[in-house]
């Protein structure tokens, strides 16, 4: 569940940047936002969340 929290803070956050510097207007951000919130609900969402946690985990595997 963290994973997934700090995801969404950091999309949002790239979002915004986005917004504020021109490179992305409101409209198709609002797009993305209703896609992204309307691909949760489908049957698809497991599938994205397990390839996040895996894409997570293989990060957090990495010894520096």
């Amino acid at each position: 569940m963290a994973i997934t929290v700090s995801a969404a803070v950091l999309l949002a956050v790239i979002l915004l940047i986005l917004l504020r510097g021109g490179s992305l207007r409101l409209g198709p951000a609002l797009a993305a936002v209703a896609f992204g919130f309307f691909l949760a609900s489908t049957g698809i969402a497991p599938t994205l969340t397990n390839a996040f946690n895996a894409v997570a985990d293989a990060v957090r595997g990495i010894n520096f």
